[in-house]
């Protein structure tokens, strides 16, 4: 009877054989050496083989030690066989076995299935159990992508907001205008003047002179050159303008207030005879005609429009605010 280890090598080669034929008989063998084992001894697997000695598997079998051997065995033959199949290159690993009964074959084991701790991805939380759940709602979450969105909270209608006042616009400046310059005052006409502003007198008023017809001088001399402008001493009226023998060229004006003045010896005329002349206004201008003994203006003021009806001519414009002598 061959021993234990010989059946096991011949398993080996069995299976290194590469046929199908053989892991059949190595799976009926190992079956067969798990029940004699459990019977209490390797008869059954030894009755298998071709030859032996029945007596010493008896044996073999009444000592415990050598069942729990073949319980060994019978896993070693299995892994043996198992391995055989998996050697590259063997011609056993192109066959291919489909065991029958999962728990039955050398290829499969039998084992209690475990739990997944997958989650399970619903729209929304539910009632869904998985297997062998403790919780109806263990591993059970909803997913991100297939959350439903929550629903907007409806806005609270707004007043509409009061228009703000308009503000009123302010007016634009408008661009200054630029001043035109005033033109030039015109110098103060004065009310009463000299009758050659500025100039110095040469012959005193009533100076005795028995040359003239009344014994003095009637009148006033100022010391002018010929073509000096003459004015008028006040507002009056042209009483008369032209040649007055001994007095020349000559214009006598009537006053405002009723007396009269005379121009004697002039150059040139610039009146005539019943025009309205303001003081200032010219006159004539300046010379030596008539009875004459140089250019001068013989200037006298008349208390009636008649020769030697005379009175002082300084005195009387300075009376009346001249001050241009």
């Amino acid at each position: 009877m061959p021993s234990f280890s010989d059946a096991t090598r011949r398993i080996v080669r069995t299976a290194s054989a590469g046929t199908a034929a053989a892991m059949l008989n190595a799976r009926s063998l190992t079956s067969r050496a798990l029940e004699a084992g459990r019977e209490g001894g390797l008869s059954g697997l030894l009755g298998a083989g071709r030859t032996g000695d029945l007596s010493g598997v008896r044996a073999a079998a009444a000592s415990p030690r050598l069942g729990n051997r073949a319980k060994v065995a019978s896993g070693g033959v299995a892994a043996l066989a198992l391995g055989a199949l998996l050697l590259p290159g063997h011609a056993s690993a192109q066959a291919t076995v489909h065991p029958t009964v999962p728990g039955s074959s050398v290829f499969t084991a039998s084992s209690a299935p475990q739990q997944e701790g997958r989650v399970v991805q619903v729209s929304e939380p539910s009632t869904y159990k998985q297997p062998r759940s403790v919780s109806a709602q263990d591993s059970v979450g909803v997913a991100s992508n297939l959350a439903q969105p929550q629903p907007a909270q409806q806005a609270q209608p707004t007043q509409p907001a009061a228009p703000a006042p308009a503000q009123q616009a302010a007016p634009q400046p408008q661009p200054a205008q630029q001043a035109q310059p005033a033109p030039a005052p015109a110098p103060a006409q004065p009310d009463w003047s000299s009758p050659a502003p500025g100039a110095p007198t040469s012959n005193p008023y009533h100076k005795t002179n028995h040359g003239y017809a009344a014994g003095f001088h009637t009148g006033v001399d100022f010391a002018v050159r010929t073509g000096t402008p003459l004015v008028a001493v006040g507002n009056a009226t042209v009483v008369s303008a032209g040649w007055a023998g001994a007095y020349g060229n000559q214009v006598v004006l009537k006053l405002a207030d009723g007396h009269f003045a005379q121009y004697a010896h002039l150059s040139k005329l610039g009146v005539h005879a019943g025009q309205k002349v303001k003081a200032g206004d010219r006159v004539g201008l300046s010379g030596s005609t008539g009875n004459s003994t140089g250019p001068h203006l013989h200037f006298e003021i008349r208390t009636a429009n008649r020769y030697a009806a005379v009175i002082d001519p300084i005195k009387y414009l300075s009376a009346h605010g001249a001050k241009n002598f």
